[in-house]
């Protein structure tokens, strides 16, 4: 474990005989998942929940939204958030990030996740028949919002013959 990894704790609804899932198997499941849900509030205080693409880079979980888009207003307002990825089924494991969104405007680090965009949606980003066609560039050039998340706690839900509930608590 190094001195970034959260402290992993097992939660009251896991099985009996329940094991911590340990970070590294969590932070894997994060950096492969290829759909995430991103829980915002409204200014008028209703959820609002949207799926969308995110890389896991440098600590931290990034998406990229129009700046009319629904997220990116909520966010102005209230900057607080949740993402999630896993299974839609009973078996594997979802994984929820609790944290703030911040805007990210620093050039170096906006081109540092194009580049983790790209490497992990290959030809949906890279080929001109993606359907994401062009979005590193787009976050490279600052033509989007970028959101960088920097998680304050995570868990993560096991499913199948054992289920856990892991609380995980970041440094910071």
């Amino acid at each position: 474990m190094s001195d970034c990894d959260p402290v992993a704790e097992i939660g009251p609804f896991s099985d009996s005989g329940a094991d911590v899932i340990p970070w590294p198997i969590a932070l894997r499941e994060l950096e492969q998942a290829r759909l995430f849900w991103l829980s915002t509030v409204r200014p008028d205080g209703r959820p609002h929940v949207t799926p969308l693409l995110a890389v896991w880079t440098g600590g931290a979980l990034y998406f990229a939204t129009g700046d009319q888009e629904r997220k990116a207003r909520n966010l102005h307002a209230n900057d607080h958030c949740v993402m999630t990825t896993g299974t839609n089924v009973l078996d594997g494991i979802d994984i929820t990030i609790e944290g703030r969104a911040a805007l990210v405007c620093d050039p170096a680090e906006r081109g540092t996740t194009a580049d983790a965009y790209e490497s992990k949606y290959g030809d949906l980003l890279t080929s001109p028949e993606g359907t994401w066609h062009g979005l590193g560039d787009t976050i490279r050039s600052g033509k989007v919002l970028l959101y960088r998340i920097d998680p304050k706690v995570g868990f993560a839900f096991g499913k199948g013959e054992t289920y856990s509930q892991i609380r995980y608590r970041f440094p910071r």
